[in-house]
């Protein structure tokens, strides 16, 4: 599985604006509908925001990997965001989130969101990856740093 087949590239965003969970939500749920992978941000930030109260989707390390399953999509899209500043996620660790992965599935799909879900989790595992991606200065880079990833 590669993720660079899932991720929209019109919906990688670099320096997230928001410092907030929900107002990162809706920075990068509004890229996907910008993208027109979506039609409803409204309801896709609440089927996230749903999600996250069953618990923080923010891992640790600086990591948060929201996700849902909506009849919004047919097929698993990915949305990733970098953050400066840090955001405040509720992360289990209690650190802020500086990357985002957004992943929305189909509501039907399971085994495709699972692997995705773990892909991104085992990537994310390596310190000097993390750095790249929070190095990054504009989307060809997060780009190339994600599709050199994806190769192994």
């Amino acid at each position: 599985m590669k993720l660079m087949d899932f991720i929209v590239k019109d919906a990688i965003v670099v320096n997230l604006q928001g410092t907030e969970k929900k107002d990162v939500l809706e920075e990068m749920v509004e890229a996907l509908v910008k993208s027109k992978k979506i039609s409803s941000q409204e309801k896709v930030v609440k089927i996230l925001l749903d999600r996250e109260e069953l618990g923080s989707t923010g891992i640790g390390q600086g990591i948060a990997i929201p996700h849902g399953k909506t009849n919004e999509v047919d097929n698993v899209v990915i949305a990733f965001g970098s953050s400066k500043q840090g955001i405040e996620f509720e992360s289990l660790d209690g650190e802020l989130v500086y990357l985002v992965f957004l992943l929305l599935a189909p509501v039907e799909s399971t085994g495709i969101h699972l692997k995705a879900l773990a892909k991104i989790s085992r990537i994310l595992k390596d310190k000097h990856f993390r750095q790249s991606l929070r190095d990054a200065k504009d989307v060809a880079e997060v780009t190339k740093i994600i599709k050199e990833e994806d190769e192994y």
